[in-house]
């Protein structure tokens, strides 16, 4: 499957991005889909992720009630809707599909990774 990020960009803290990760090739929906971040000089972390039907979702403890995660499987489009952010949420956005459809926050768990997009968020 191959993975495209976009909506990256610059915006002022208290401002809002949504993310799209469009999926092609092999089947979409039967997976775990997630986002990860990554900061200069920092590890990959886990942002959020979402079952197959969409059903469910899981966040990090610092994204938690500022992102939503919504997948629309008859699209192959999975989208982070981010509100409220801020500078620590400066990062590049990597979405990516889990090998099974076993929800995971470790990156070792998803196989097909995208591009990355850039999200900076000023103060």
């Amino acid at each position: 499957v191959q993975l495209q990020a976009s909506g990256g960009g610059l915006v002022q803290a208290g401002g809002s991005l949504r993310l799209s990760c469009v999926a092609s090739g092999r089947t979409f929906s039967w997976y775990v889909m997630g986002w990860f971040r990554q900061a200069p000089g920092k590890e990959r972390e886990f942002v959020a992720a979402i079952t197959w039907s969409g059903g469910s979702t899981y966040y990090a403890d610092s994204v938690k009630g500022r992102f939503t995660l919504s997948r629309d499987n008859a699209k192959s489009t999975m989208y982070l809707q981010m509100n409220s952010l801020k500078p620590e949420d400066t990062a590049v956005y990597y979405c990516a599909r889990n090998s099974g459809s076993v929800y995971s926050t470790n990156p070792a768990g998803y196989n097909s990774w995208g591009q990355g997009t850039l999200v900076t968020v000023s103060s």
